[in-house]
Order: C-alpha cells, then structure tokens, then sequence
C-alpha cells in the first residue's frame, strides 16, 4: 500500500508516465492549475501547497529511487512544487504565469551552479532540492522582467 501511495503521489497522479517530457507535461499542469484555480492565487495556500509537496515528494521519491533507480523521470512531483514556488506572489495574469514557466524550465534543465549541486543531495531531498531552486530562480527572473517592463513603461505598474 506504501509503495501505490507513493507511485500515485511521486507521479503527481500519473502525470510522470506521459511519454514524452513529463516533467513540463506536469509543470504546464501546474500553471493551468493555478491560472483557473483562483483560490491557489493566495499566496499562504500555494506555499503550504508547496511544502505539503516537498514533504511527499521526499518521502515518495526516497521510495521511487529505491525502485526505479536515480531520480526517475516519472518522478514529476518535484516540478509540481517547484513550479508551484515559481508562481508565488507573481501578479495574476497570463504573462507572468507564461514567463515563469518558461524561466522554471530553463533553470530545472539547465540547472545552473546551485541548482546542479542542489540534486545531488541523497534520495528524495535531491529529487526535490533541483527543483525548489529551479522554482525560486525563476521566480526572482520573472519579478526582474517584470520590473524592467514597469519600468520602461511596458507593463502597468502594481
């Protein structure tokens, strides 16, 4: 019964075993999630949504990498916190919500410095260390665009 919990929640409900880049399949999902999903708006339930996922994704992906191997691809609940962190905050809207999914994805697979050394922390902490990083980089690169579209007056301020 462990094991199934695990698989189901690792997967971010079965997301994780699309074929093809299931790791933006769940991060598109998370953004479509909070963009039609006001309440997740509120910054203290998309937070507590956060660390609710990176409790069980530490717990589940330790589990998952006992099975399947080092960070299994399936293994998608990692992007769902880090795309949830992305997201915190942000004005609501279209384009901060495209803008962070973009910089989430660019910094979860290319994983620059910190986020690289972040992953290699044992079992489930490093499956969701890379990602909660990747989630927080992308985040301070949207409020930065979005500054600099405030700032030359492309972009209404808040």
């Amino acid at each position: 019964m462990k094991r199934l919990a695990a698989k189901i929640l690792s997967t971010s409900f079965g997301i994780g075993y699309f074929p093809v880049a299931p790791g933006t399949v769940t991060s598109i999902a998370a953004v479509l999630c909070y963009y039609f999903i006001p309440i997740l708006h509120e910054p203290a339930l998309l937070l507590s949504l956060v660390a609710l996922c990176t409790v069980v994704g530490v717990w589940s992906g330790t589990l998952m990498e006992k099975e399947c191997g080092e960070d299994p691809s399936i293994v998608t609940i990692d992007e769902l916190a880090g795309q949830w962190l992305a997201l915190v905050f942000l004005p609501d809207g279209w384009v901060a919500a495209l803008l962070s999914l973009l910089f989430f994805r660019l910094f979860d697979i290319a994983k620059p410095g910190p986020v690289d050394a972040a992953q290699r922390l044992p079992g489930g902490w490093g499956i969701m260390a890379d990602d909660l990083l990747a989630g927080l980089f992308a985040n301070l690169s949207v409020r930065a665009v979005l500054a600099l579209l405030v700032l030359f007056h492309l972009w209404p301020s808040v």
